[in-house]
């Protein structure tokens, strides 16, 4: 999958374009699907009132998130895209650097291994996997992405919950 890739709020002290297309790598390991050369998806490093806006304009939620995902496929046409033909739109995310930022914060993780997190969820979204239909849906999804982060060296984020609060 290719990436178009805009920073913009981030501190230029650190590679995020590098993080993201890790992020993609462990993503298609974990759904291959996603691996098709034909797919692009863009990403945008942004801060915290860039995606309030969007996700007030798109989900009417008056606030700033940690990650927001644009589908622009739907599950059925990503599986039947097939490796010939020209370059298809898979979907847009967002990143809002002061609650990343904040969340790796009150995690005492690095930033860097939080955005890693959100960006391999915001891909598994893009691929049409949503944790918010059932509770079965949601461990699916968190296998994948727990499986994606130890492809990365990364814990399980979610493992300790008990021990996190």
């Amino acid at each position: 999958m290719d990436l178009d890739i805009e920073i913009d709020g981030w501190p230029s002290s650190y590679d995020w374009a590098d993080l993201a297309y890790r992020a993609t790598e462990a993503a298609e390991k974990v759904a291959p699907e996603l691996a098709n050369g034909r797919l692009t998806a863009s990403v945008l490093f942004t801060i915290d009132e860039d995606v309030r806006t969007l996700n007030r304009e798109w989900r009417t939620k008056d606030k700033p998130t940690n990650v927001l995902s644009f589908p622009m496929l739907t599950r059925e046409e990503l599986l039947g895209l097939t490796p010939e033909g020209g370059p298809e739109m898979l979907g847009d995310l967002a990143l809002a650097w002061e609650t990343c930022m904040r969340e790796a914060a009150e995690k005492g993780i690095p930033l860097e291994s939080h955005a890693l997190h959100l960006l391999v969820h915001g891909l598994l979204h893009l691929a049409g996997y949503d944790h918010e239909i059932s509770e079965q849906d949601a461990e699916a999804m968190e296998g994948m992405e727990i499986k994606a982060l130890a492809l990365l060296g990364l814990p399980d984020p979610y493992g300790d919950r008990d021990n996190q609060e």
